[in-house]
């Protein structure tokens, strides 16, 4: 019975990603015709707008069998713009493959899968394509891989790999495998295959895919090194990874099944069941009965379920790391906007980091983005999908908000037969963290259903700072004490007591000038001539970024990497190809966020008043005299019916 391998496929833009795709797919026997990205016939890239612009926008799915191996290969945007559906595709293989071009050295898109890979402990195999094109060199590109990405990654192209020079580079990533090694002068598959697994070793390969040469050791390479993960149990478990539409206007929900059996019309969330079960390929597909442990289908008849929810016994994944980073506006000029609102909630349904909110009062729609190319292609989707024509503007800069020092945050509510109090500790995280909640809290002092009540209201909506009421970020909030009523308490009180707690703290904390307005930076890389070298470290010192030169290897071209504010240098790449005719390159790669470089002039522009909120108000209720009152932030600690620590 063959092994069952869900692979996916990723790389920066312009790889070969695609043509890889098409080329197992040729190699194996599962088409007769080798198609091109760049002629508009990939199996893998059937979407009217990929055959426009020649990328990947969306993510696809075919399967292959070689051998003893039965390969589902997902194919993912390269991108950068959409970059987060990749990652959203990466919680749910068993391996990646990531493509390296060899005619190029390593990208920060490179770079950023490369983290996300090991963030979501993804084994991988690298393939370094496009060896026949000039100035392409396989061994140097690994030699880079292995400096700047890991010492595992080995090449696997020169065969034996359980004995010689391949085999002792294996073993040196593993203490206990090595001493085997110098026992045995040789490795097991077995101890190959677990190392990879295990992400303690890279397999790479090389190639060109175009030319289809590498493409046989490529898939031997994947026949013979991946491993079936075992089910998770008997229990039906699956995860989604996409939601899309077809042309019928049926709503998919792509799944991942991690254990048990997905069953056609089985009831898979309350009220909603799996009307169809589709198993496809390209952009067809067929109608199944069932799906076993391990595979990957799409589903007809939900209605609420979005990209990482855990669905059965799975739990739901995380929020993707990388989030849009603009906000982008369109004024809906017409008298009847349902049309444009249902189309974009649509779209929003199958990318919720879009975030679409509608203002009445000003007529107009916003959503949040990656960058232009996203922009671009939301608006042709519009006009190709929907028949609308609507132009976004703006690229306004999604800021957020953190703290640099800990503080204890006191809620108190207590209108009259109401009553609860919560006291919260508030601490910098991690950068990248978001937020965390905790609890440090004795069940003595607060009993562990109102502890509960708590929790829940934490997550329950999107906390905002208090210096320009962006979305706080990077904080631990613990429960530290409390009080309740077993007569007048309701999970209401704790509610609103928990949400006044979170932001009478950061209202001390901006007293103390201790908040931290954060924006989001590029990681960069500049190739530019020397002679306008000065021009562009003039640019970037101006615009706040970091810098680092390294010359060409023929000294006519330098490179400048680092990092700024995506706020001074989003439109940076067109100033770069004007006044370098062309010859220069700005590659940027959103890496985070960092303390706002201009803050006081941002918090200037907003005037946010954050007693003023009344939304996210810091004060309290307290209650004398059989009536409530109000009581200012400042004086809320200073009366509070649990000791309050400073």
């Amino acid at each position: 019975m063959a092994k069952q391998i869900i692979s996916g496929l990723v790389a920066p833009v312009d790889a070969g990603k695609t043509t890889l795709t098409e080329a197992l797919l040729y190699q194996a026997g599962h088409l007769r015709q080798l198609g091109r990205v760049d002629k508009g016939n990939a199996f893998l890239d059937p979407d009217q707008l990929e055959k426009q612009r020649g990328i990947t926008i969306f993510t696809h799915q075919a399967a292959l069998d070689y051998q003893k191996l039965h390969l589902t290969l997902l194919d993912t945007p390269g991108h950068i713009d959409f970059a987060a559906q990749t990652e959203q595709v990466l919680q749910v293989l068993d391996y990646a493959l990531l493509v390296v071009p060899a005619n190029d050295s390593l990208r920060g898109t490179t770079r950023t899968l490369w983290k996300l890979l090991a963030r979501y402990h993804v084994p991988t195999f690298l393939f370094i394509n496009k060896t026949d094109s000039i100035g392409a060199d396989a061994p140097a590109v690994i030699n880079q891989l292995q400096t700047e990405l890991s010492p595992a990654c080995i090449d696997f192209t020169a065969a034996p790999v359980t004995t010689g020079g391949t085999a002792e580079a294996i073993a040196m990533q593993d203490d206990a495998v090595l001493e085997n090694y110098l026992a045995t002068d040789r490795l097991t598959v077995s101890q190959v295959q677990k190392l990879i697994r295990q992400r303690k070793v890279f397999p790479c390969y090389a190639g060109s895919a175009l030319k289809l040469t590498g493409i046989q050791a490529l898939l031997d390479g994947l026949a013979q090194w991946t491993v079936e993960p075992p089910a998770a149990g008997d229990h039906f478990a699956a995860r989604v990874f996409k939601v899309s539409h077809d042309r019928n206007g049926n709503r998919l929900s792509w799944v991942r099944v991690r254990s048990g059996t997905l069953r056609a019309k089985a009831e898979i969330l309350p009220g909603e069941k799996a009307d169809q079960v589709r198993l496809y390929d390209g952009d067809k597909f067929t109608i199944q009965q069932e799906v076993p442990a391990g595979g990957i289908c799409a589903i007809t008849g939900l209605t609420s379920t979005y990209p990482g929810q855990g669905l059965g016994h799975a739990t739901t994944a995380p929020q993707p790391r990388l989030q849009p980073v603009l906000s982008y506006a369109a004024k809906i000029d017409t008298d009847n906007p349902r049309p444009y609102l249902r189309a974009l909630h649509e779209l929003a349904d199958e990318d919720p980091q879009l975030k679409l909110s509608w203002s009445q009062q000003l007529q107009e729609v916003r959503v949040q983005l990656m960058g232009t190319v996203q922009k671009e292609v939301l608006e042709q989707r519009l006009a190709q999908r929907y028949g609308l024509q609507l132009h976004f503007t703006g690229g306004q800069i999604l800021y957020r908000e953190t703290i640099a020092q800990p503080v204890e945050g006191v809620g108190h509510f207590e209108p009259l037969r109401h009553y609860a109090e919560v006291h919260l500790r508030l601490a910098p995280g991690f950068p990248g963290s978001g937020l965390t909640f905790a609890s440090q809290c004795r069940e003595d002092v607060l009993s562990h259903n109102w502890q509960e009540q708590v929790m829940t209201s934490l997550g329950a909506k999107e906390h905002r700072g208090v210096l320009i009421g962006a979305p706080l970020t990077d904080v631990k909030i613990t429960l530290v004490g409390g009080k309740g009523s077993i007569v007048h308490s309701v999970g209401g009180d704790f509610r609103e007591a928990t949400w006044r707690a979170v932001r009478q703290g950061l209202m001390e904390l901006r007293a103390q000038k201790a908040c931290v307005l954060l924006e989001p930076w590029y990681q960069y890389r500049l190739t530019i001539p020397q002679e306008q070298v000065g021009r562009a470290i003039n640019d970037l010192q101006g615009m706040g970024a970091d810098f680092q030169l390294t010359e060409g290897d023929n000294g006519a071209l330098t490179t400048i990497t680092g990092s700024g504010p995506v706020a001074t240098m989003r439109d940076y790449a067109i100033t770069v190809r004007n006044y370098s005719h062309g010859q220069g390159q700005l590659e940027c790669v959103v890496a985070g966020y960092r303390p706002c470089h201009n803050a006081a002039a941002v918090i200037a522009v907003h005037q946010y008043d954050p007693v003023a909120d009344l939304a996210n108000t810091p004060d309290s209720v307290f209650c004398a005299h059989g009536a409530g009152y109000p009581v200012n932030w400042e004086q809320v600690p200073s009366k509070a019916h649990f000791p309050y620590q400073k």
